[in-house]
């Protein structure tokens, strides 16, 4: 069976960084024992490491060991014009980047907390061709192709 591969962005990548409880910590912990493939891209990783040192700084050196650990791949950045052509993705241009590492990992959900950019919109799924939910979301979703397989 081929495994799942879920895309972390960084609000996913954070919560499971900081808290050792959760669907997000849960995730990590799958990518760690290999039962999923983790992914993220260049710009998850910097984003995060920004973050993480500007909130949390305790948590900064546990990032590198999570990424690590959970064998999570680092996905390259999309070009400058890969990101114009496909601007029509999401309302933010910000997200854009995000969304289309996502897309050309050939990932099968992509995993945020990001209610306000990508939960809200159920067109960005069609769109993009890939799953998007909560890392909660996608556990659920781990579990039901589990059972069907």
């Amino acid at each position: 069976m081929k495994k799942l591969n879920i895309f972390l962005d960084s609000s996913a990548l954070i919560a499971g960084v900081i808290s050792e409880t959760g669907a997000a910590h849960a995730l990590l912990q799958l990518g760690e024992t290999e039962d999923i493939l983790l992914t993220i891209s260049e710009l998850v990783f910097n984003e995060t490491t920004r973050s993480v040192a500007r909130k949390s700084p305790d948590n900064l050196e546990d990032v590198q060991k999570e990424i690590k650990k959970a064998k999570i791949k680092i996905f390259k950045n999309p070009s400058y014009e890969e990101i114009l052509a496909n601007l029509y993705l999401i309302n933010d241009p910000d997200d854009v980047p995000v969304l289309l590492a996502a897309i050309k990992a050939k990932v099968d959900y992509l995993a945020t907390h990001d209610k306000k950019h990508f939960l809200n919109d159920s067109k960005i799924e069609k769109r993009a061709g890939i799953k998007i939910g909560t890392p909660r979301d996608v556990l659920n979703w781990i579990r039901e192709n589990l059972n069907t397989d």
